[in-house]
């Protein structure tokens, strides 16, 4: 009956993942409709081959393991698989071979034909023979309704990542994944004609990220504050197909949102932090992490992953569905850079699964297969968000104290010296296949203010006649009780999306399309504090470019007449007021001192310039296509309405932080020497600026560029001036000006000092200068500077004042900042604008 072939489907999962099980008990304890196991270790070799990852996994078992089959019910009720504590310990793959067997891997022992091998071997064996008494559509049309609806609930989830000194761990309380109907409540849903629609949520409950340091040993001796505590976050995923038939959906939505994200980050996790962000860099890139020559060569991909079953993709259902890596998954030389879009559209195949398999999709009527032609695979359209209502940062300083007792262990105490603010963060994710990818980052509005005491100086620890608006520094954008939810819009959480409305839902995938639609002033609207558009596109000269293309960044010269790419990059900022007083500038420096030191090593080196003696001239075909089209990466920074305010500084430590951004190393010897000089009216400077306009262009293949341009021995100067980086900087209606700030928090009438003006500046820098050694006539760099006019205005009184105000930034040692007289104050400001 249906045990026939529902059980072969559940059995092949947990045979792919788990050693050491029976089948046959397996198969029993299935048929009864529970099965409970314990103490399991996951085959760590099959993970690392379908997650393809650049980790290498030391550890991973399972607690327990249980699976409830609703026989009676299968039409009905959904199969409900449940996983009790699961821990996984990751480290970085390196080219040599670990001995992990301590840790209970044996990934790195076999080889990738060896595992493949182990991984088919439960599957042929579990292959059972259907029931002729049922017909092959019913069969289908129940399996594939049992595989839409299977729950999956995970409880403490743990995985950890270790690399030098570092332990990086996450655990989520709880994890569970269910298929909901279209109001998104919990139901029982299949596929039908009428709506070619599947919907899923995945909730995270108590999801903690902590960061800790580790000893020679490998212990951790104190525990610092986890990075996060505790946040639940929920993510909606929306498949829309083409018809029944589709193995793929021609659409992928997976929308996540956080409610309250609480993020705390010490001085000791800063460097720590850090190193993981340039890990994802440098795998971002592909600097680090390429596989061995050979190690992907003919690799059988066995499966999908489970996220295959919760798209409702998934088509290997009883037989032994094997599919050889597509050539998104190529692997470069190690001296190539493997280009992002490729790496992000790698992992599409793996989780909504593969349209090119062969056979039965279900494996129930093997004489009865169908000879289907294979035709062009259409890449899905996948969208991916990040939705945060509101995120908070809180950067702190550690200092260890000793417990009463002689033997007591030490304990670090924190204190929380400057906390970032944002509201209505946005990340969306857009591509079709490798010709299409677009980036969006936006947040409605931010600001930071200023907690406690630093460095020994109490300004906000106890009451120093300070206002409480003094502590915010920076302030950008807009709230959300004025904006509205703007930064949901088009998501899965917005009540007026396509998708909420029972209505397919149009992309625009068409580059001049998309920058008529998504505007500077398009994003402010949407946004107002900062907005950024990544965009890259791939086109052929024959049309769009297919998405079963090789990887875009091992593109060759004489490829450039074929393809032509594109990437803009545009970032906008919106109104904007900084307060660069003693407190916010103290704390900037000590979060980039604690930045600084470290000892770990730089996981890529930069590159030198390389001199090729036998580089061959490009052909006349090759010169003729350069010259019709090349590559290039341009970057546009705009910042509206800029407010920069440098009050006088009330206490000085630049001379102990700067030393150690120079390199040197710091002391901590000053630290009781120096005192808050509560200054009122505190005079300071006042910069205004209307709007900054930054634009960069450089070539996106440098190297194969300039190395075919500079063998000719007459280069055009459209060749040359792609051969350089060009740089343009615009400002308009600069001024500057002196003002006050009195003990209410106010600010007096601008004495103006700069009268409005704008400028513009323009510079190129040849790329690899080495290459045009032999050619003293082409520049290497290239400067202009356009001022129309300049007007400064300062009385005596005025300049004395800048003079005291740099002073006090500026003065080493211990020396007592200046004093700055009432009579000089309102010899400058108006008597009325100074409080008595």
């Amino acid at each position: 009956m249906l045990e026939s072939y529902v059980t072969p489907i559940l059995m092949s999962y947990v045979n792919r993942y788990i050693k050491n099980l029976k089948p046959s008990d397996l198969q029993l304890s299935l048929w009864g409709g529970d099965v409970v196991l314990s103490k399991l270790e996951l085959k760590l070799d099959v993970l690392e081959q379908e997650l393809k990852l650049p980790f290498t996994f030391l550890s991973g078992h399972i607690h327990e393991l249980r699976i409830h089959v609703p026989w009676t019910k299968l039409g009905s009720e959904p199969v409900v698989i449940t996983i009790n504590t699961m821990e996984c310990i990751l480290k970085l793959k390196d080219g040599v071979q670990d001995d992990h067997e301590s840790c209970g891997s044996s990934s790195t022992n076999r080889s990738v034909t060896e595992s493949a091998k182990t991984a088919v071997k439960p599957r042929r064996i579990q292959q059972a023979t259907p029931d002729p008494d049922l017909p092959p559509g019913y069969v289908q049309s129940l399996i594939w309704r049992v595989i839409n609806n299977v729950n999956i609930v995970i409880n403490n989830l743990i995985l950890k990542y270790v690399e030098d000194d570092i332990v990086l761990s996450v655990n989520i309380t709880s994890a569970e994944c269910y298929t909901v109907d279209e109001f998104w409540d919990r139901a029982f849903m299949d596929i039908s004609a009428t709506d070619l629609v599947l919907r899923k949520v995945i909730n995270f409950s108590d999801c903690t990220v902590c960061l800790d340091k580790r000893n020679a040993s490998g212990k951790i001796e104190f525990y610092q504050d986890p990075l996060l505590y505790k946040c639940s976050f929920r993510t909606r995923l929306h498949f829309t197909y083409d018809n029944l038939n589709s193995k793929m959906p021609s659409v992928i939505k997976a929308h996540t949102l956080v409610e309250s994200l609480k993020l705390s980050i010490t001085d000791q996790q800063l460097p720590m932090f850090i190193r993981i962000m340039q890990l994802g860099i440098a795998l971002y890139y592909g600097e680090i992490g390429n596989f061995k020559d050979g190690e992907n060569e003919d690799l059988i991909c066995h499966t999908k992953d489970v996220l295959g079953n919760i798209s409702g993709s998934d088509d290997e259902m009883g037989h032994d569905m094997q599919y050889v890596s597509s050539e998104s998954y190529v692997q470069q030389d190690e001296d190539q850079q493997q280009g992002w879009v490729s790496w992000a559209w790698s992992f599409v195949p793996a989780i909504v699964g593969n349209d090119d398999e062969e056979g039965n999709t279900l494996g129930v009527d093997d004489g009865a297969t169908m000879n289907q032609q294979k035709s062009t695979v259409k890449d899905p359209i996948v969208s991916v968000g990040f939705y945060c209502t509101k995120a908070t940062i809180i950067f702190k300083l550690t200092e260890m104290q000793a417990e009463s007792s002689y033997y007591s262990p030490q304990k670090v105490k924190s204190k929380e010296v400057i906390c970032w603010e944002q509201e209505g963060t946005t990340a969306e994710v857009l591509m079709r296949g490798e010709p299409f990818f677009d980036c969006q980052i936006g947040f409605v509005g931010c600001q930071a203010l200023c907690l406690k005491g630093i460095m020994g100086v109490k300004d906000f620890e106890e009451n120093m006649n300070r206002s409480d608006a003094e502590a915010y520094f920076f302030s950008c954008g807009e709230n959300l009780s004025t904006k509205g939810m703007t930064y949901l819009t088009n998501s899965l959480f917005d009540y007026r999306s396509p998708e909420n409305n029972g209505i397919r839902a149009e992309f625009i995938l068409d580059a001049a399309a998309h920058k008529e639609m998504y505007t500077e002033i398009a994003g402010m609207q949407r946004f107002g504090a900062f907005y950024m558009d990544y965009l890259y596109t791939m086109e052929s000269t024959s049309g769009k470019v297919s998405g079963n293309q090789p990887d875009i960044t091992s593109v060759k010269m004489e490829d450039f007449g074929n393809i032509q790419e594109m990437s803009t990059k545009s970032l906008i900022v919106g109104p904007l007021n900084l307060q660069l007083d003693s407190s916010a500038v103290h704390r900037i420096m000590k979060i980039i001192v604690c930045a600084l030191e470290h000892e770990y090593e730089p996981y890529s080196k930069t590159k030198q310039d390389f001199v090729d003696g036998t580089k061959a001239m490009p052909s006349l075909e090759e010169v003729a296509a350069l010259e019709e089209y090349i590559p290039t990466r341009i970057t546009n920074v705009t910042i509206l309405k800029c407010t920069v305010t440098i009050p006088m500084a009330e206490f000085n430590l630049l001379p102990h932080l700067l030393p150690v951004i120079m390199g040197q190393k710091s002391t901590s010897s000053f630290l009781n020497t120096i005192n808050l000089q509560t200054l009122r009216p505190l005079p300071c400077i006042q910069i205004l600026v209307d709007k900054i306009v930054l634009e960069h262009s450089g070539p996106m293949y440098p190297e194969q560029l300039v190395q075919s341009v500079s063998s000719l021995s007459q280069p055009s100067d459209n060749l040359l001036h792609y051969c350089y980086a060009h740089c343009y900087l615009k400002i308009f209606g600069f001024q500057a000006a002196l003002s006050s700030l009195d003990s209410n928090g106010s600010y007096s009438s601008p004495a103006p000092v700069v009268l409005p003006f704008s400028t513009a500046a323009y510079g190129k820098m040849l790329k690899f200068p080495k290459c045009w050694s032999k050619r003293s006539h082409v520049a290497l760099k290239e400067c202009i500077f356009e001022l129309p006019n300049l007007t400064v205005q300062a009385t005596r009184a005025q300049t004395f004042l800048l003079q005291t105000i740099w002073w006090s930034w500026a003065y080493v040692g211990n020396v007592s900042s200046p004093v700055i007289s009432e009579a000089l104050v309102n010899d400058i400001f108006q008597p009325s604008d100074i409080p008595l």
